[in-house]
């Protein structure tokens, strides 16, 4: 079987309710008629026209090749691109679409769904946690301001039987202004503090004791606020403390050694290579790479699995199209160390669900791996309609 053209897409519907949503994802064909579908986690921010471009160049370079050999076609790109050794994540978004869509054919091609070839299904049920609860948790964006509005965001999740729900409690001032980094470096404020705390003390009493509470940062604050806001929420119980600072070695491991809580770091650092680091200092208590970026299905299962030496747990970031959440699932369930899923609230938005042509959400607090040949779920209709496509034979 060989791989014969593959197309390279920017999704660029700009929806009103989030415009700023340009998925980059490709499709490979083969000589065989199968296809496979990936995607490259980049869809948000700025950064995703690069992917774009290098999805494209890196897609010549494999027509011809079988798409069977995934770890042959891994290593072949990242050795002859140059860019891609010690990379970062424009070049590994790019080959994380390309071996998405390639383990999409092997499934298909073998008939059995990816978690098989991954080795088998440990659960059948993966727990998850409502994710960005400061964004609202209904069909669309509606940040919230006021103290009472995390407080009703969480019980919305709650009463949908989720017990996890993960929220930056830093990202919106209640006049409804977007903090910006002038803001939030450095030691805060005690306007600041107190605002975060009181919004954490809240959404904890009314969730009660049973519901863990990640507490995200985006690595908006630097260490200094990392380890002010550690010590005082710390009462509170929260489950993980995410990406407190940037993603360095040495400033993780200081900001881990102070706050004395688990730390979740990932979706910002890439491949085994980057992430060897973090796990030789047990600077990072839960692992959070995304498939779209660290290098598609083949290098994450490699990071989970240097993950677990160390007895760190994993959870996969998602906060992409209905495809990644499949290929995440598949992943999870096939590996020890899985300890929750992401549902990102993106995933309520119809922007981002007519992306694909299925629909997975949460029963209670809990995912099903899809058990359709390959990952699962492939793209719509819609997607072509909408994106500025490139075919590359």
């Amino acid at each position: 079987m060989k791989i014969t053209k593959i197309d390279v897409m920017l999704v660029d519907a700009k929806p009103e309710d989030n415009p700023g949503w340009t998925p980059v994802v490709c499709r490979v064909y083969t000589d065989e008629g199968i296809y496979g579908d990936g995607e490259a986690a980049m869809a948000y921010g700025s950064g995703s026209t690069g992917a774009y471009g290098a999805l494209q160049d890196f897609a010549k370079k494999i027509i011809g090749m079988d798409p069977l050999d995934h770890e042959v076609i891994w290593e072949f790109l990242y050795k002859s691109t140059f860019w891609c050794q010690n990379g970062g994540p424009v070049v590994f978004s790019a080959m994380s679409a390309i071996d998405v869509a390639l383990w999409d054919i092997k499934g298909k091609y073998f008939q059995v769904p990816i978690y098989r070839l991954l080795g088998g299904k440990m659960r059948d049920k993966l727990r998850c946690y409502a994710s960005q609860l400061q964004f609202g948790w209904g069909e669309k964006k509606t940040p919230a301001l006021s103290t009472s509005d995390y407080v009703e965001n969480a019980k919305k999740a709650v009463a949908e039987g989720y017990d996890a729900i993960k929220i930056d409690f830093f990202t919106f001032s209640p006049e409804g202004r977007r903090f910006n980094s002038e803001d939030t470096t450095r030691l805060l404020p005690p306007k600041y503090v107190n605002m975060i705390v009181d919004r954490v003390a809240a959404v904890r009493e009314a969730v009660g004791p049973d519901v863990d509470i990640i507490m995200e940062n985006h690595s908006y604050i630097d260490a200094q606020g990392a380890i002010q806001l550690g010590e005082r929420v710390k009462p509170y119980g929260i489950f993980c403390y995410e990406e407190p600072c940037t993603p360095s070695p040495r400033v993780n491991k200081f900001v881990c050694d102070k706050v004395n809580m688990p730390i979740a770091q990932g979706e910002r650092i890439y491949t085994r290579w980057q992430y060897a680091q973090y796990l030789e200092d047990n600077s990072i208590q839960m692992i959070q790479p995304d498939i779209g970026n660290c290098g598609g299905i083949t290098e994450t299962k490699k990071v989970c699995d240097l993950a677990h030496i160390y007895d760190v747990g994993v959870q996969i970031h998602v906060c992409s199209s209905p495809l990644l959440t499949a290929a995440s699932l598949h992943l999870e369930s096939a590996i020890p160390n899985f300890t929750i899923h992401e549902h990102h609230v993106y995933n309520r938005y119809d922007y981002n669900k007519r992306l694909c042509k299925y629909d997975y959400q949460p029963v209670n607090g809990y995912m099903t791996v899809p058990e359709l040949p390959g990952i699962g779920n492939e793209f719509s209709d819609y997607v072509f309609e909408v994106s500025k496509c490139v075919t590359v034979e």
